[in-house]
């Protein structure tokens, strides 16, 4: 039996020799990658996953591979080092998105899972050091709620006037496999190592029983797609606008990504014009597309009220990491970043929930459904407590219990509660209150 320590740790050297060189030589093209793929890698790479996660299309789950875990990493092994490894296809299901849409979910195979997670430690290795500051989204140490606060910090200490709210269509299942091939390239000289990363690319997708190939995009569900977006944003986007339209421009420009959701902070507005036009060519060329109907220019900042109310009409607002930014005021007058939580973002948790309830309301006891709604709504305060969103949380808390007390009453008849005995019960049972989480107020 290995002792997992011990590999982590011999395992977490080589990452850190990996990091240490790319740090150091900027011009450094590793070449030999794929033999970090061994067996004691793997066995950690197994183990760091997620053990209750649905099997994909061999069905095998986390604990039926354990059972016989050192024979399957040797045969895992074996395959990589012939060759003959081949990644299986992604099983798609699809899972209720609310207003009737669905979302579709990829599931890969565990075995495919464990080779995805080694390959990601080692992407993430060697990229960490590369990636730009303005970046947050799947990054080691890295959150949404930083992003938050980058984007506020920038147009609150500099000279923003205009932002450029832009939505990628289908960013994930559009990057192009030649394109994102050439950018590994930059980086990564082992061509076991690369020709691994498009037979992933490349496995295709299973749905309802038949196969369908994947020319472009990047796996549904894989544990390698996040850094692989970001390597390809980092290209795309990141170096474009900070490496090249902030210099060119004679007033500032800013910006601020999670993964493939983005905003571009501009000083001058002729030039935040230009910029949204030749962002259109730029995701072009790489095979993406901007969405027109999500895509704007807006004027935001500290003076951008002002301007507004000269043209008897409200102030500019956008959204970003499911919050809408807009215009407020301090208690001096004085300008600020407001957010709160995305009406329709609001709209579907609070459908969410009632489905949540009418399904759990007649299968588990009351204080068992109660504890789980605490921990939900916990959950959503831990998420949606920034700074001015008060107003937000305090709605879904009271949504919450209005809806609490409906369902507690469709149970039966003779379990049914009054508001008074309801509030009783509140009394001696009390929900979570809404309370702010994370402050980005920067005055």
């Amino acid at each position: 039996m290995i002792v997992y320590p011990e590999m982590q740790s011999d395992m977490e050297t080589k990452l850190s020799l990996i990091t240490k060189h790319i740090t150091e030589d900027s011009e450094v093209k590793l070449t030999s990658l794929a033999h970090l793929l061994n067996k004691r890698s793997l066995i950690e790479s197994f183990y760091m996953l997620k053990k209750d996660k649905a099997p994909g299309i061999d069905g095998v789950t986390f604990q039926e591979y354990e059972t016989n875990l050192d024979e399957n990493i040797n045969n895992l092994v074996a395959r990589m080092k012939k060759q003959a490894y081949k990644p299986l296809p992604v099983l798609r299901v699809y899972i209720p998105k609310g207003e009737g849409k669905r979302r579709p979910l990829g599931l890969p195979a565990l075995e495919d899972k464990i080779v995805q997670k080694g390959m990601t430690r080692i992407l993430n290795a060697i990229y960490e050091p590369i990636f730009l500051d303005c970046s947050y989204g799947f990054r080691t140490g890295r959150n949404c709620h930083q992003a938050l606060n980058a984007l506020d910090t920038v147009i609150m200490t500099k000279p923003v006037n205009h932002v450029i709210d832009a939505d990628i269509k289908g960013f994930f299942d559009h990057v192009d496999h030649a394109w994102l091939k050439r950018m590994l390239e930059e980086k990564i000289a082992d061509k076991n190592f690369l020709r691994l990363i498009m037979r992933f690319l490349k496995a295709g997708v299973m749905e309802e029983g038949k196969w369908y190939d994947t020319e472009e995009g990047t796996p549904q569900g894989g544990l390698i797609s996040p850094v692989l977006a970001n390597v390809y944003l980092h290209y795309v986007l990141d170096l474009w606008v900070e490496k090249g339209l902030a210099q060119q421009c004679t007033g500032y420009v800013k910006v601020v990504r999670y993964c493939d959701d983005f905003v571009i902070l501009v000083q001058n507005k002729h030039e935040a014009q230009k910029i949204l036009e030749v962002l259109e060519e730029r995701m072009n060329k790489f095979g993406l597309e901007l969405a027109p109907d999500k895509t704007n220019l807006l004027e935001f900042g500290r003076y951008a009220r002002i301007n507004a109310e000269k043209k008897s009409k409200k102030p500019d607002t956008f959204d970003f990491l499911s919050f809408t930014h807009y215009s407020d005021k301090t208690r001096s007058g004085k300008f600020k970043v407001g957010r709160k939580t995305k009406r329709k973002k609001l709209s579907t948790k609070a459908k969410e929930l009632n489905l949540w309830m009418k399904r759990t309301r007649n299968q588990e006891k009351l204080k068992d459904w109660w504890e789980t709604l605490a921990a939900k709504l916990r959950g959503h305060y831990q998420y949606y407590g920034v700074s001015g969103n008060y107003p937000a949380l305090t709605s879904y808390y009271k949504l919450a219990i209005r809806l609490a007390h409906k369902w507690v009453n469709r149970r039966s008849q003779k379990n049914s509660m009054n508001w008074k005995e309801f509030q009783a019960y509140l009394q001696t049972f009390p929900l979570p209150k809404p309370r702010i989480c994370h402050n980005l107020y920067t005055l």
